[in-house]
Order: C-alpha cells, then sequence, then structure tokens
C-alpha cells in the first residue's frame, strides 16, 4: 500500500489528460475508439452522436452525451441515481463510519471535512459534545444515509442532480489519484479521503444533502457545471489541504437550487459518486449491493 501511494497518480493523471486532448487523424479515431468500446462495453446506441469519427479526441469520446430518452427520470421516488455504475454501498451512516466497500471504512469528518458555518447550512445548533454525524442531522427523529455509486470507464461520465435540492458550498479537496476500483478499494482503508474530490453540501426539505464527486486515476478533472472556479488536479494545489467556495452571497441567499435530473457535472474516464444526506427513519433503499444501476433510476424513496 505505501508502495501504491508513492506513485506519482497525480502528475501521471495531468499527463494522461493532456494526451486524451490531443486532437486524432480522422482515420484513426474509429479503431481507437472502437478498441475501447469493444474492451470497456461500450452501448453506443444511446449516444447523442453514434458517429466515432465526430469526436476529434479521447476527452471528447469519454464525456458523451446521451440521446434525451435513453435514461428516463424516475418520477415516483424522491432520490434518483445521479449517475450509471455499479452501487458499492448504501444505508445508514453508522458511529462516524460510512463503508467505501463492505468492511472496509473511512471517517464522515474526514472525507467531508469541518462542518460549515451554520448562516450557510442549516445544522442543527447542538452541543459541542454531539458527534460530527448528530450533527449533520437537522431535524429530529431522522438518520444519516449514504450511497457509495462506482462509475466504470465504459459508463456514462456525466452526473446529474438526484433530488430537488439547493447546493450552497463546495469544497475542492485536491489529493492522490489512486484506483477507486472496488478491488482496490478493499485494501486501501480511507481511500476515499486520500483522493482529490468535489463535495457539494446544501440542503433538500428532508434537511443535509451532499454530494461528492471523488477523482481516480486519470480522472483529475471533475468539472461541475456551475462552478466556473473550480479546478482540479492543479498543481497549484497541494495534497492535504483544502479549498471552500460559497454559492451564498448578498445577492443569492439561496445558494444554487438544483432540480431532479439535472445536469450537474462530468468526469473524464471513469470515478465514484457519494451521495450522504438527511432524511426520516422510514426512508427506504430500493436496492441492491454490487447492482448495475443507470442514471435516472431509483435510489430510494419515504
Amino acid at each position: 500500500v505505501a508502495l501504491y501511494k508513492s506513485v506519482p497518480t497525480r502528475l501521471l493523471s495531468r499527463a494522461w489528460g493532456r494526451l486524451n486532448q490531443v486532437e486524432l487523424p480522422t482515420w484513426l479515431r474509429k479503431p481507437v475508439y472502437s478498441l475501447y468500446i469493444w474492451t470497456f462495453g461500450v452501448n453506443m446506441k444511446e449516444a447523442a452522436v453514434e458517429d466515432l469519427h465526430h469526436y476529434r479526441n479521447l476527452s471528447e469520446f469519454f464525456r458523451r452525451k446521451l440521446k434525451p430518452q435513453a435514461r428516463p427520470v424516475c418520477c415516483l421516488h424522491s432520490v434518483i441515481s445521479p449517475s450509471d455504475g455499479k452501487i458499492l454501498n448504501f444505508g445508514q451512516v453508522k458511529n462516524c463510519e460510512v463503508e467505501q466497500v463492505k468492511g472496509v471504512t473511512y471517517s464522515l469528518e474526514s472525507f467531508l471535512g469541518p462542518r460549515i458555518s451554520t448562516e450557510e447550512l442549516h445544522f442543527s445548533q447542538a452541543s459541542p459534545g454531539n458527534s460530527f454525524q448528530q450533527q449533520l442531522v437537522t431535524k429530529e427523529g431522522n438518520e444519516l444515509y449514504h450511497c457509495v455509486i462506482y462509475l466504470a470507464p465504459g459508463d456514462y461520465h456525466c452526473f446529474h442532480s438526484p433530488t430537488d435540492w439547493r447546493v450552497s458550498h463546495r469544497r475542492h479537496f485536491p489529493g492522490s489519484l489512486m484506483s477507486v476500483n472496488p478491488g482496490v478499494a478493499r485494501w486501501i482503508k480511507e481511500l476515499f479521503c486520500h483522493n482529490e474530490r468535489v463535495v457539494l453540501t446544501g440542503d433538500w426539505k428532508h434537511g443535509f444533502f451532499s454530494l461528492t464527486a471523488v477523482g481516480a486515476t486519470n480522472v483529475g478533472s471533475i468539472r461541475i457545471y456551475f462552478d466556473q472556479d473550480l479546478h482540479t488536479n492543479s498543481p497549484r494545489y497541494s495534497k492535504g489541504s483544502y479549498n471552500d467556495f460559497s454559492f451564498i452571497s448578498n445577492n443569492n441567499k439561496e445558494g444554487i437550487p438544483m432540480r431532479k435530473g439535472e445536469h450537474l457535472g462530468e468526469f473524464n474516464l471513469g470515478s465514484t459518486i457519494v451521495l450522504i444526506f438527511e432524511a426520516p427513519k422510514d426512508f427506504k433503499f430500493h436496492l441492491k449491493a454490487g447492482q448495475k444501476i443507470r442514471f435516472g433510476e431509483a435510489l430510494g424513496s419515504l
């Protein structure tokens, strides 16, 4: 593990990112993309543009859009999957620990970072003695839930809003870019806390809500469409720090309102989305660990 952590994954990922943006000659595009499609099982029939010659470089191909009807958004359930992927874990958060894969946990506070001011997020005015988990829960009788979705290299790489909520704060953690493949996640504890990630926090009708986009090897680029100031995997930021940005200002007291299914951001290649949110005790997930899921399908409801 120590040897793997010493690999300069950020530098390698920046180099891969530049390679991805090199324009391919038209004659080379089809064989290169066809090899990728075959290797990772990409379904090009869902792509808005099926013609492989249209994509000038690998980066454009990775970030391909889907046909409008390819992913119907479930209207019956309050929380939908924000992306295509595989369900690694889900359930209630217990003892301030979250499972990245079965049996391997990470600290909720290390993952989200210190609490944001109560002016921006309506955290409960809990006493300092309460745990970090208890401080996130704003309404009596609610619980904290989590869901981890792994995006494989062949998946659709855009992600969307999983529910109706408002985003009030962004926290960017520069970090390593180790693989988040479930096999690797099993033997590196707190992998998601080591890796570069973008934490969006805010609230929905039941209280606290957060969506975190976790970077991985060759996925230094995380883009949030409404956040032009975000620059991930940049040499200007050092590991072990974080930088905050508030979407609440004198002119915009409400933050960024997001509708369920609305475009939110994108990865280059594959990665992981982690949802951590507050909901009443009768919230139920409609999932099985290890199942494949597609953007727009139900995650859970009351």
